[in-house]
Order: structure tokens, then sequence, then C-alpha cells
């Protein structure tokens, strides 16, 4: 029987910005003293998982829980790129009540019109999606029956998980995804097994 491939999937923790739900994007905020905390409960959690790697995007919010869940292990974490949030660009620092103030019918259209839909100067989620999957398939690829750490963000999160589960990108935000979640991901040859989704370990202590 093969090995899987395990992937803990986590949202980073969070942000400073967080109150109103503000659409950060590429924006590179930094994340609070809680998030910390909540990056901390997930290290725990993994401490000892035998971790093969440790993978984030370039943004500070998802380098900082990397590098806190990597250094018991003895990993550096790599940072890509191309891991990065949906950008949203023109939407950066907005809630949705901004949003709609500031390009009346925006957000409604986006809603509407699902994986679609981009964002004026920015992506769809379609977009993502041709973003994120291809580098996801580079790393489980370097790391076949191996455990691989991955934080990210809520929009990639939702992608990788809907693409595991053969689900339709228009409705990713039907998934729930916290700051300092964990999902975890088992990958087997030509399919995949979602494991768990969402689980915060810190309000659990």
């Amino acid at each position: 029987m093969d090995t899987p491939t395990r992937l803990y999937l986590m949202r980073h923790g969070q942000v400073e910005n967080f109150v109103g739900e503000t659409f950060n994007g590429h924006k590179d905020v930094d994340i609070t003293a809680h998030g910390v905390r909540q990056m901390e409960a997930v290290a725990e959690r993994l401490r000892d998982e035998d971790l093969a790697a440790v993978y984030c995007s370039d943004l500070i919010r998802t380098r900082k829980g990397a590098d806190i869940i990597a250094v018991p292990h003895g990993l550096v974490p790599q940072s890509l790129s191309t891991l990065r949030e949906l950008d949203v660009k023109l939407w950066e620092g907005l809630n949705a009540e901004g949003v709609e103030e500031r390009f009346p019918g925006a957000f409604d259209a986006w809603r509407a019109q699902g994986a679609d839909y981009r964002i004026p100067g920015g992506e769809s989620i379609r977009d993502l999606t041709e973003r994120v999957i291809p580098a996801l398939r580079e790393i489980l690829g370097a790391h076949d029956g191996k455990n691989i750490v991955l934080v990210a963000h809520g929009g990639v999160n939702r992608v990788i998980l809907a693409d595991a589960m053969g689900a339709g990108f228009d409705r990713l935000y039907s998934i729930e995804q916290n700051y300092g979640c964990m999902n975890i991901i088992d990958y087997l040859p030509g399919y995949a097994v979602v494991r768990l989704v969402n689980r915060q370990l810190l309000d659990e202590k």
C-alpha cells in the first residue's frame, strides 16, 4: 500500500487589521501577539511529527508562523510568491462595506460571478487556482510519501481544499478558514483524502 504524502495546511495567525474582515491580498500585514500564540499552538501539535519541509508564501503573516513551526524540527521554511493570497489590488485595506462604497456593485458581482470574476487590477479565483495548484503539485512531488507543512492564506487554503475534494471553485467561501486553523490532507496516487478542516488548536486549550 502506498504511503500518503501528508499536507498539514495552516492559515496564518490573526493579523493586525483583523477587525472588520479587511481584504489584505498582497499587502504585507504582520500578525498580532494572539496570532503568534495561535501558531505556537500549531507548532506544539506538530512537535513530534516527522516533518520533511515547511513552506509558506513570501508575506510576513505566513513567514512568521512557518518559522515558529520549523524551528523545533531544525528546518528552514521555503517561501514562494506563488502561494500568496488572492491579489485584490484596489480592494486592499477595505472590507465588504468599503468595497461597495468605493466600487458600487463590485462586491455583489464578485459573489455572483464566482470563480471567473476578476477584481479590477487583480485576480479572479480561477487565476488564483491556476497559480496555486501547480505550485502545490511541485511541492507534493518533491516530498512524496513525506509529511509537509504549508502555512498559507484563507483563499489559498480554500483552493487547495476544494481541489483535494474535487469540488467546484465557485463556492470556495463555503469553506471556513479561521486564523491559525489546521487542515490535514493525505495525497495518494490519483486521489486525496481530507482528514481535517479548520481545526483551531489554541481555542481547545
